[in-house]
């Protein structure tokens, strides 16, 4: 009874390893790899002609075990599908690039369009026989409508907008926005006041240096237009101390200050100030344009660069300055959609406090001229709608 008890549990342990080998080895070879899993699994099928392996078991023919590696080998291809749909006509691409082909018969000519008003040359001095400003102002708005399609988040600010407002015998519209965000623009101001001013003024945000622009026209009531533009830069240059020659003071005279102010003038320079700029707000291109006195904070506020001139408000000079000021205005959207940014801290700071006391200062420069064009309290009023909010928290701080 004992040799039975051990022949029995000899054979029932053979049929369990038996058992073990049938499931881990196959297991092994189909979890270690889906691609060659599939291969073996046909392979099996063939050698054993009954079972193929199937979710990580295999039953083997015979004694068990799998047939030899040197009898494995690759399957036989699959028999090409076939469908009855026909073949795809190949896309005859020859005509790319090639002119249309005319028709036999041509076409009627279209009916002439009605010139639209726009920024260019034709259009402006279409328009420019009527009201300098009203002309001006279109120009304006137009370069406004293109900037906020380019600059989605340059918001409108209800608050601080309004239209046909009376004011100085006329009526005033503004048209206020900003955007805080990757944009970079704290304050956008769209004004005209009809017959008289048509201004875009842009102050940037202080993550980048781009410099804040001026793009102001005024009729006078002697019919002459005054014109101001300017890119103003982002960091103090001591740009009101250049003399006749255009030479800066130096360290003998500003002592270390002197560098400082050279390397802000560098950067404004390198980067916006180029030649191109230099030729935009030459006043040469003006016909009879004579330069408008400065006063102390006109030169604090003004950049090197500043155009500030009065002329004939003749078709010609109206049309130059319309495309002038478009020029420009594309020339700060284009800077401001390709600026580097400051870098974090003390830099965006630094920039923010520059910046605030730089507002306080134009608003200052704007608020006389205005009072002067438009009275007293007119004038007050729309120089502090055009200028925005101001941060006072660094008003009298040192520099």
């Amino acid at each position: 009874p004992d040799r039975t008890k051990r022949s029995m549990a000899n054979s029932h342990i053979c049929h369990m390893r038996a058992a073990t080998m049938k499931i881990v080895i196959p297991a092994v070879l189909v979890f270690a790899s889906s691609t060659t899993s599939s291969a073996f699994t046909v392979q099996f099928g063939q050698h054993q002609k009954s079972r193929a392996c199937s979710f990580g078991t295999c039953l083997f023919a015979g004694d068990g075990n799998p047939p030899p590696f040197g009898n494995w080998s690759p399957p036989p291809p699959a028999a090409p599908e076939t469908t009855s749909a026909p073949a795809p006509v190949p896309y005859d691409y020859s005509s790319w690039g090639q002119p249309a082909a005319t028709a036999e018969t041509p076409a009627p000519a279209p009916e002439p369009v009605a010139p639209a008003t726009t920024t260019s040359a034709s259009s402006v001095t279409a328009v420019a026989g009527g009201d300098p400003i009203e002309t001006l102002s279109l120009s304006q708005q137009a370069v406004v409508d293109r900037i906020v399609e380019a600059m989605p988040d340059l918001e409108l600010k209800p608050d601080f907008c309004f239209e046909k407002q009376p004011m100085a015998g006329s009526t005033a519209s503004i048209e206020a926005r900003d955007a805080p965000g990757a944009s970079n623009v704290a304050w956008f101001s769209n004004l005209c006041v009809d017959g008289k001013i048509s201004s875009l003024t842009i102050f940037n945000g202080p993550l980048t240096d781009v410099p804040h622009i001026l793009s102001r026209c005024c009729m006078t009531e002697t019919g002459e237009l005054e014109l101001v533009l300017d890119a103003r830069p982002r960091a103090y240059g001591a740009y009101e101390t250049v003399n006749e020659e255009g030479v800066y003071p130096g360290p003998e005279t500003l002592g270390r200050k002197a560098f400082e102010y050279s390397g802000a003038r560098n950067d404004f320079f390198g980067k916006y100030g180029t030649d191109e700029i230099k030729a935009l707000l030459d006043p040469n291109q003006f016909e009879g344009a004579t330069s408008l006195p400065q006063t102390e904070l006109d030169q604090l506020t003004g950049g090197p660069l500043a155009l500030a001139v009065r002329m004939p408000a003749s078709d010609a000079n109206v049309a130059k300055v319309a495309q002038t000021r478009e020029r420009l205005a594309t020339a700060w959207l284009e800077w401001t959609t390709t600026a580097e940014p400051h870098r974090p801290g003390a830099p965006v700071n630094t920039q923010y406090v520059y910046d605030a006391k730089f507002r306080q200062n134009a608003y200052s420069a704007l608020l006389p001229y205005y009072n002067t064009l438009l009275g007293q309290a007119d004038g007050a009023e729309l120089a502090v709608a055009e200028s925005g909010p101001l941060d006072e928290a660094y008003v009298g701080g040192a520099s």
